[in-house]
């Protein structure tokens, strides 16, 4: 594979440069470079961090090509400095309210003489899983299994070697916009750098936040970004639900922007610094400076008014949430309960008001599992892109996914490629 990186000091090309991947997280609200380095004993370090203000983004879509490049080029090339190297290429994340994903299962007859299970039995079952009609416009991002049935035996994870006439598959098949991706691919592209691979970004965040004894016991991960909160559930290790609620924490700004009439930059800054979803958690006493629109003069105000604008947006996205969650099926499978994650997660009261809707353990999500530069990424709005490196480093992908500029069967077929390494 060609280099992904180069030193930037006489442009020499690094002795070990697969050792390097980076995680390109494109929100509506911010976009996150972020670079990993694997280390000798198998782990992980954060070697390199780029942030940038979003535009030309909104709820996954690129809505602004030239202002979406501009951004992208500012996150990258503050993760080449920190870091020291050239990025060439990245893992990004997509997400959206154009992601939509379903549950698929495939069927075919064991070929061997010996009826014994092999790897190609079990690439053909998940491809008749796959073999579905797709509406027009649409391609898959993903096809993850969830278990596998051996005649009427099911729950088996890994039949490679098991013998039986009869292989099922239970697949996930996640399918996205094929004008919304490939937009969002050509900005990254204009930016200067290729992509290697594409990767929902809750499945990624899961990477970074979920423990194996959660997704095993049943958990949903959500993550509250600036246009959309997307979620996602696992049960007994596999992802079995994927969706989208078109709110997040730019409802919230635009709300505090409407409600204390000041300018919508300074009610971002008002909602960082002085927010609070649950207003029983804030003291009549408290109060604020608020800035006035049109110049005039700022004005102090009871924090307590704040908390009350901001606690029917919470409600409602969590009151969405649920809704979702109980119609596909699964309000009585989530064990572990829900883990938050996101830049809306870190405003304060968000667990709170979770707890009180959901009646299920709450908890924050931060990235774990890595290390360098680890403290400067512990928070919930750096998941995706912490996640996205992760997810790189787990599957191998930097050596067997190609350019996204090979075409949608080159993508697809990488994705299976890593799909079996990371399965088996």
């Amino acid at each position: 594979m060609a280099s992904a990186f180069r030193r930037k000091k006489g442009n020499l090309t690094l002795a070990r440069k697969e050792r390097y991947l980076v995680g390109l997280d494109v929100g509506t609200s911010k976009i996150a470079a972020i670079v990993g380095e694997m280390t000798d004993d198998g782990g992980l370090d954060i070697i390199g961090i780029g942030l940038a203000d979003s535009k030309g983004v909104r709820r996954g879509v690129v809505v602004n090509l030239e202002a979406a490049v501009e951004s992208i080029k500012k996150a990258i090339d503050e993760a080449e400095l920190t870091a020291g190297v050239e990025i060439d290429s990245v893992h990004l994340g997509l997400s959206g309210a154009h992601v939509k994903a379903f549950n698929s299962r495939g069927v075919v007859a064991v070929a061997g003489k010996n009826r014994e299970i092999t790897r190609e039995d079990v690439r053909r079952a998940i491809d008749a899983a796959k073999a579905v009609a797709l509406p027009s416009g649409r391609e898959i991002l993903h096809v993850l299994p969830q278990d596998f049935v051996v005649d009427e035996q099911d729950g088996i994870g890994a039949p490679v070697g098991m013998t039986g006439t009869r292989l099922e598959v239970n697949v996930h098949v996640v399918t996205g916009s094929a004008s919304s991706t490939q937009n969002i691919v050509a900005c990254v592209n204009r930016a200067g750098v290729a992509v290697l691979d594409t990767v929902l970004e809750q499945l990624a965040a899961s990477e970074a936040v979920l423990n194996d004894d959660e997704k095993q016991l049943g958990v949903a991960i959500v993550d509250i970004g600036g246009g959309t909160t997307d979620f996602a559930i696992f049960e007994r290790g596999s992802l079995w639900h994927t969706g989208v609620v078109t709110v997040g924490g730019d409802h919230f700004t635009n709300d505090i922007a409407v409600g204390l009439r000041t300018p919508i930059p300074d009610a971002e800054k008002i909602k960082r610094r002085c927010g609070c979803a649950l207003s029983a958690m804030v003291d009549e006493d408290e109060t604020m400076d608020v800035a006035s629109v049109g110049g005039r003069k700022s004005r102090v105000m009871a924090r307590r008014i704040l908390s009350e604008i901001l606690q029917p947006r919470a409600e409602e996205i969590f009151h969405l949430l649920w809704d979702e969650i109980r119609r596909a099926g699964f309000e009585k499978s989530l064990n572990s309960g829900i883990v938050l994650t996101g830049g809306g997660a870190m405003l304060d009261g968000t667990a709170e008001i979770a707890e009180q809707i959901f009646d299920l353990p709450i908890r924050r999500g931060c990235p774990s599992g890595v290390g360098g530069l680890a403290d400067h990424v512990n928070n919930p709005a750096f998941a995706t892109a912490v996640g996205l490196v992760m997810y790189a480093h787990r599957n191998h992908v930097e050596e067997a996914a190609r350019p996204v500029g090979a075409g949608a069967f080159g993508r697809v077929a990488g994705r299976l490629r890593t799909l079996f390494k990371e399965f088996f």
